[in-house]
């Protein structure tokens, strides 16, 4: 059941089912700044005595374990939370993105029906009256080739050249069946927006959606520790137009979503499961509209392992650890509006990407610039932390 506008939601409302068992970090605000904070046993414990960042607390994790001690808030079923969307509500702490010092990188092209979207979006130059010509074609020539082959394989190099050959290669086949997967920087350090924010579209853009994704904690060291839901806000338009506007397409006030919280990865819960894991996206618009769509990481075609490798090594390392968007199988083509138009998204569109595991992860769409403005930078987290004594001396 939902809760009624301005009222505080219940933390566990959007949590899975078997959250008594499971083991969450995140980071929470209760009115004095940013504060790591884990859901151990069924409640709800303060971290910021054992470590100032959620990037210290899985940095300093050894395989297998999980934080223990810190102060002990209450059962996470008697807490609740309130919605940044909504006025504040006096007394209400903030559920912020469960990162902090982390890049944000995303992989992106690594399901056969996203490479072929973006293909569509290259080839519309971001008009999306084309684009249904363009699928259908596209999918009839190679969809199903391009869903059975391995990146990097023998057989990919193979169809590289017959699409070639055809006049059908794009740069995001290359990435899409090529050796090295698309890795880049979905935002800056602390940029991301969490449960109950808004995210924000460009007013500029008319065809964008929503990009529901799990999303790999990392260390600094490259161990996967836990995962999260992420929503990869896209403007196809802006890219459709050039690859080289990729970083309009998704670098954007309010444009990245993560959340609820990481769950940490024990014996009930490990990166098998999020090999085969689920994930809904659900849009509701005040004009009515509705959309629902799914991905299974299992029609993946990179292992997330291989993306992890293909990120951090020696060519590059994260001292501070990164998390990892994994792509998405998810790409509307419900027509919202006109037919052919296709979907884009509206000011008021509550969305909620979930998995059965995971949670769910609801944000509301309004235009960048009417989303609040990102300005509490590393800077600011450090000095917070240091005025409440949390910066252990060197």
């Amino acid at each position: 059941m939902s809760s009624p506008v301005g009222a505080p939601v219940p933390l566990t409302a959007f949590l899975p089912g078997d959250w008594r068992r499971a083991q969450f970090l995140g980071r929470m605000d209760f009115g004095a700044g940013p504060t790591p904070v884990l859901l151990r046993g069924g409640h709800l414990f303060d971290l910021s005595g054992l470590a100032p960042t959620v990037a210290d607390l899985l940095n300093g994790l050894d395989d297998g374990t999980v934080p223990q001690g810190g102060h002990d808030l209450g059962p996470a079923d008697a807490i609740h939370v309130a919605r940044q969307w909504e006025a504040a509500l006096p007394g209400a702490p903030l559920l912020l993105a469960p990162i902090d010092l982390q890049c944000i990188k995303a992989a992106g092209v690594t399901f056969a029906v996203s490479a072929l979207e973006r293909v569509i979006e290259e080839r519309a130059r971001g008009d999306a009256a084309r684009a249904n010509e363009i699928r259908a074609n596209l999918n009839a020539r190679i969809g199903t080739d391009l869903r059975a082959v391995k990146p990097g394989s023998a057989d990919a190099a193979r169809l590289k050249q017959a699409l070639i050959a055809d006049q059908l290669w794009s740069q995001y086949l290359e990435v899409a069946i090529g050796p090295d997967a698309e890795i880049f920087t979905k935002g800056p350090t602390l940029s991301a927006v969490g449960w109950g924010a808004h995210i924000g579209v460009r007013a500029d853009s008319d065809w964008n959606n929503p990009e529901p994704e799990l999303v790999l904690a990392v260390d600094g060291r490259g161990r996967v520790h836990g995962a999260t839901l992420g929503n990869d806000v896209n403007l196809r338009d802006f890219e459709g137009r050039s690859a080289l506007l990729l970083s309009k397409a998704k670098d954007n006030n309010a444009s990245c979503a993560l959340g609820p919280f990481i769950r940490l990865f024990d014996r009930d819960f490990t990166l098998d499961d999020v090999r085969v894991a689920a994930v809904t996206v659900q849009v509701t618009g005040e004009d009515g509209f509705t959309l629902d769509g799914h991905s299974t990481m299992s029609l993946i075609s990179r292992d997330p392992l291989d993306l992890v490798g293909q990120t951090i090594g020696r060519h590059h390392q994260y001292p501070d650890g990164f998390v990892l968007f994994m792509g998405t199988l998810f790409a509307p083509i419900d027509d919202r509006d006109a037919p052919g138009q296709g979907f884009t998204h509206k000011r008021g569109d509550i969305v909620t990407i979930a998995s059965p595991r995971l949670g769910s992860l609801t944000n509301r769409v309004v235009p960048c610039d009417e989303a609040p403005p990102w300005q509490f930078g590393i800077g600011d987290l450090m000095r917070n932390l240091a005025r409440r004594g949390l910066l252990p001396a060197a």
